[in-house]
């Protein structure tokens, strides 16, 4: 995704916590008192966005949220995350879907990231490498527990 917008040089974080703590964030920052799939904190804006240089901002995704809409769609944990973490990018970049327009735009933007985020699919008689096996094993268990973000957001305008 970094690379197909051409951000190389942009800072961004990305934090996977859990719905109590996107609950806490999203009654802080939007005064909404429920969790919710992803928060965006973008840099770039407000009284100091000028100060950001090449930092856009923070990007928090709920993986127990992620989960139920995973399984509500019935698509994989791992695609949901993608498309979660996706959306918050653009919205660092940006990106808003207050219009129906904008939310078509979006969607389509968000499905060309996740396209190029998806992992390459080898020929059926290829043999993984224990690279990607090992690269597997990990998404699998990070995605598998709740993970908590230990780090308060930076100031910015909540998405």
């Amino acid at each position: 995704m970094i690379r197909l917008l051409q951000l190389n040089k942009a800072e961004v974080s990305f934090v996977l916590t859990d719905d109590k703590r996107i609950h806490q964030l999203n009654k802080l920052y939007r005064g909404k008192d429920r969790p919710t799939d992803v928060l965006a904190f973008a840099m770039h804006e407000g009284e100091f966005g000028a100060l950001a240089g090449h930092v856009l901002g923070d990007v928090i995704v709920s993986v127990p949220t992620a989960r139920k809409q995973a399984q509500s769609r019935r698509t994989p944990v791992l695609d949901e995350v993608t498309m979660l973490l996706a959306h918050g990018l653009l919205h660092l970049l940006g990106w808003d879907h207050d219009t129906v327009a904008k939310d078509r735009r979006m969607r389509a933007e968000t499905a060309r990231l996740c396209a190029a985020a998806a992992p390459v699919v080898a020929p059926a008689n290829a043999r993984p490498s224990s690279r990607s096996s090992r690269s597997k094993a990990a998404a699998d268990r990070v995605l598998s527990r709740n993970p908590s973000g230990s780090r308060r957001p930076r100031r910015g305008k909540v998405q």
